[in-house]
C-alpha cells in the first residue's frame, strides 16, 4: 500500500473479552482528552464517558481477565525470551512491568469505587438519561461547579483519573502486547469481499487507504472472520472490483 496515500485503521474484537477492553480503552480516553473541563460541552463529554465506563466496570468481570491477560502475557515473553534473537533485557524490563502492573491490580480497591462514591458524579450521572437533564436548571451544582478556577477543576479532575490509574495503566500495557502481537500483511478483496481464519487471535486489525472512502463491516470469532467493504456514500460510491489493504490478526 502506498505510503502517500494517508490510511484509516479499523480494529474489531472477535471475542467478548476484547470487545470490554476496546469499549473501556474508548472511554478512559475521552475522560483524558477532556480533562480539562472547560465548559459544559466538554464537561459532559467528560462525565457521559465516566457514567458509562462504570457501567461497563459494574458488570465486576475486568479486574480478574486483566490479572489472566498479565499474567498470560508474562507466560508469552518467558517463551520468546527462550529464542536465540530474543532481546533479552528488553523482555526482562516487559515480564517486571507486567508483574508489578499485576501487584497494583490485585491490590487496587474495586474498580471505579473511588468515581462511584463522588457525590457530584452520582448527581450527574443521575440526570444523563434525562434529554438535557443536565442544565442550569435541573442541575445548578454541576453549573456553579464549572465556574471554579480551572486549576480547581484540574485538581479535581486528576483526583477521578488517579482513582482508576491502575485500571489504564494495566489496559494499555495488555492491548499494546496484543496489538503488536501481529504484523500488518497486504491483501485483496474480491468485489469488496474477504474472509479468512484467524485461530486464537483477540483482535483484528485493518488499515485501507482514505482515498478509497470506504469501512469495513466485520463479522467473526476467534477462529474465522468475514470482511465487506461498503462505500462511505451508498447512494453514488462504489468498491474497486480488487481493493487492496492490510491486516494485522492479533
Amino acid at each position: 500500500m502506498s505510503d502517500v496515500s494517508p490510511t484509516v485503521l479499523f480494529e474489531y474484537p472477535l471475542n467478548e473479552k476484547m470487545r470490554t477492553w476496546l469499549r473501556l480503552e474508548f472511554l478512559l480516553q475521552q475522560m483524558y482528552d477532556n480533562r480539562g473541563l472547560k465548559d459544559i460541552g466538554v464537561a459532559l463529554t467528560f462525565f457521559r464517558a465516566v457514567a458509562e465506563l462504570l457501567d461497563i466496570l459494574e458488570r465486576g468481570d475486568v479486574r480478574p481477565d486483566l490479572l489472566k491477560e498479565l499474567a498470560r502475557q508474562q507466560q508469552k515473553l518467558a517463551q520468546w525470551s527462550e529464542l536465540p534473537e530474543a532481546d533479552i533485557e528488553r523482555i526482562h524490563t516487559l515480564r517486571q512491568k507486567l508483574r508489578n502492573l499485576s501487584s497494583e491490580l490485585t491490590a487496587a480497591p474495586r474498580m471505579g469505587q473511588g468515581l462511584r462514591e463522588d457525590k457530584l458524579i452520582g448527581m450527574v450521572r443521575q440526570r444523563l438519561s434525562l434529554p438535557g437533564g443536565c442544565c442550569s436548571f435541573d442541575l445548578p451544582t454541576l453549573h456553579i461547579w464549572l465556574h471554579q478556577l480551572p486549576e480547581q477543576k484540574c485538581q479535581q479532575a486528576n483526583i477521578w483519573l488517579n482513582s482508576i490509574a491502575v485500571l489504564k495503566h494495566s489496559l494499555d500495557s495488555v492491548l499494546e502486547l496484543i496489538r503488536h502481537a501481529g504484523t500488518f500483511r497486504d491483501l485483496t478483496s474480491l468485489n469488496g469481499f474477504y474472509q479468512d481464519n484467524a485461530t486464537d487471535a483477540d483482535l483484528l486489525r485493518l488499515q485501507v487507504a482514505l482515498e478509497h472512502q470506504v469501512y469495513p463491516q466485520i463479522s467473526g470469532h476467534k477462529t474465522r472472520f468475514a470482511i465487506r467493504f461498503l462505500p462511505l456514500d451508498s447512494e453514488h460510491g462504489h468498491i474497486p472490483e480488487r481493493l487492496v489493504f492490510e491486516l494485522a490478526c492479533c
